[in-house]
């Protein structure tokens, strides 16, 4: 009952967005990367930034994608001073992180706002990363942690020069409501020597849902490894709720695709959230670090078998993120 309940508080009859493009202050001379940034609420959040001034780079594999977002976000906003620009890498392959975060730093000397959003849902069965990782733990995960331990520096740097407001600086990465209704118990499983065990039947939901919550994780303990009193860093995690994007582009039968025309909202709704993440005030303060946002910007919670997870010593928080930084060490 616990799950469902917060199954329809997130899906159903859902409060406003209180920050939205509409309200959202100017982020001229500011730096933001978005991760999947050329579809769905990646996109969207991308105009956005786009729309208020901010430099923009839109990080995926595809050039072509990439190429054709950022015209059409250009040609949306035509009057905006910021920079949309692309960034390749592909996060299901972690060679190409490191020369794509040496191209960023050779043009820019600050960041932002990292979004972590892009990410792969019920992928064929057997779908394996580069490196021979289950896909949707590699791109969802252990890419995304390296990209962000390569750009760490940067953030704190941003984060701790003196003209860079409190709190403004921020990690966000991407949950789903796939944590509470998908993961297994305890949100990740792993093997007798710590590395982490995907479903044994290769069940493509379950394994979803265990890379959704080990973003949680990631965002719990990058928020205790990185203290924001130290940093300047602030982090979290987020639900960006139920949304038409090519996210479910895998998802197969008559019925699915009927269900999701009724119960799916809009991507801007996705970027919503996102934005009260990586920009709300609220979200900025030193007491919401590492917490976790739902759809359209509020803070909310997950399951208590998760929950228990984090923060504790030998926990399956402290155990995912020493996993992904094995797998991703000899990356960086």
């Amino acid at each position: 009952m616990d799950v469902l309940r917060r199954f329809w508080d997130q899906s159903f009859f859902i409060p406003r967005p209180t920050l939205t493009e509409e309200n959202l202050p100017d982020q001229i001379g500011r730096v933001f990367i978005v991760t999947g940034g050329y579809a769905g609420c990646g996109k969207e959040l991308s105009r956005i930034l786009y729309q208020r001034n901010g430099t923009v780079y839109i990080a995926g594999r595809s050039k072509a994608k990439a190429g054709k977002a950022v015209q059409e976000i250009r040609s949306a906003c035509p009057d905006s001073k910021g920079r949309v620009e692309v960034m390749l890498l592909d996060l299901s392959d972690l060679t190409t992180i490191k020369p794509a975060v040496a191209a960023f730093l050779a043009k820019e000397s600050r960041l932002d706002v990292l979004t972590n959003n892009a990410g792969v849902m019920f992928p064929p069965k057997g779908s394996l990363s580069a490196q021979n990782h289950e896909l949707q733990i590699a791109t969802n995960c252990t890419g995304p942690f390296l990209l962000t331990k390569l750009l760490t520096p940067l953030l704190q740097q941003t984060a701790q020069a003196p003209n860079t407001p409190p709190g403004s600086v921020r990690v966000t990465w991407a949950g789903s409501i796939g944590v509470d209704v998908f993961s297994p118990k305890g949100g990740v499983t792993f093997d007798p020597h710590g590395a982490y065990l995907p479903s044994p039947k290769q069940d493509t939901q379950l394994d979803y849902g265990a890379s959704k919550a080990g973003n949680v994780f990631l965002a719990a303990e990058f928020a205790r490894r990185y203290p924001v009193e130290r940093t300047g860093l602030v982090t979290n995690s987020w639900n960006p709720g139920s949304l038409r994007t090519e996210l479910a582009r895998h998802m197969e039968g008559l019925m699915t695709r009927i269900m999701s025309k009724l119960l799916l909202y809009p991507a801007v709704f996705g970027a919503y959230t996102e934005l009260f993440a990586g920009w709300s005030e609220e979200a900025g303060r030193v007491e919401r670090n590492g917490e976790y946002v739902i759809p359209w910007g509020r803070f909310g919670t997950f399951r208590q078998d998760i929950k228990v997870e984090i923060g504790k010593e030998g926990g399956n928080a402290e155990k995912f993120w020493e996993w992904c930084e094995s797998v991703t060490k000899e990356y960086s």
